[in-house]
């Protein structure tokens, strides 16, 4: 197979208004924010820093961090007009846990965020079946480079599971998809799972959501406590845990 063409060009594949400051406004963001928070506040710790790939508009960024403000949020797109938007939308959000977006392409063994340290979750909304094979590998290889042990990658958008698509809709979109970018298209949670176990990820919980989309949990392994360790991390299905105090990470004062 020929080696895919790198393309930076911006995709959206939905009419955004703008507003006068370069806000721009996403119809699917408006309709999915509210049921993804309710995912996220569950699985998310109360304290720590998400990176975000593929912020888009950076509705979704400031719904998420204003909801919850104990989390550090680092939206990123390799798109500048994303980024404008974004920044436009943290200023007239007017939050603080919001960081400045980055020019991220998961593609390149190097992301630019390094230097701050690892992230307690990576989340990914509607971007790989808009992106070639390649952004799936970078994005798993990635999360498996910068998350703590027992870190979440959390990917949302619609899914096919071993090879079919959970609504006649979604394979008109697959194929509406794949017709305009061949290297396009909804991915199998399968081959995600090969990649995720590659990367030292988990898949551990897959949630249905509106309009036939999924939210797929991937945890990354927590290494077992060795001889003479001080403190370790376990992982419960809701909340990253100190395992000496049974807090939420960040929480207990020993973290």
């Amino acid at each position: 197979m020929p080696p895919e063409k790198k393309d930076r060009s911006p995709v959206a594949l939905e009419q955004r208004d703008i507003s006068a400051d370069q806000r721009m406004f996403s119809p699917s963001a408006a309709r999915n924010s509210a049921p993804i928070l309710a995912v996220l506040k569950r699985v998310l710790p109360t304290r720590g820093a998400v990176l975000e790939i593929g912020c888009g508009t950076g509705e979704h960024a400031v719904c998420f961090a204003g909801a919850m403000p104990d989390l550090t949020w680092q939206p990123s797109d390799p798109d500048a007009d994303a980024r404008t938007s974004t920044s436009s939308w943290i200023k007239f959000a007017g939050l603080k846990n919001v960081l400045a977006p980055r020019d991220i392409d998961v593609c390149s063994g190097q992301w630019g965020v390094e230097q701050t340290g690892h992230f307690d979750a990576i989340v990914s909304i509607n971007m790989i079946h808009i992106a070639p094979w390649a952004a799936s590998l970078g994005l798993f290889a990635g999360a498996g480079r910068l998350l703590h042990a027992g870190g979440l990658l959390l990917l949302y958008g619609p899914f096919m599971r071993d090879g079919a698509h959970n609504a006649p809709s979604n394979a008109a979109f697959d194929a509406a998809l794949r017709e305009r970018n061949p290297s396009w298209g909804v991915r199998d949670i399968a081959d995600l799972e090969q990649m995720g176990e590659a990367a030292g990820l988990n898949l551990r919980e897959t949630i249905e959501m509106p309009t036939n989309n999924m939210l797929l949990v991937f945890s990354g392994v927590v290494p077992e406590r060795q001889a003479g360790a001080k403190e370790t991390w376990a992982y419960s299905s809701t909340r990253a845990l100190c395992c000496r105090s049974r807090s939420i990470r960040g929480t207990c004062g020993m973290c």
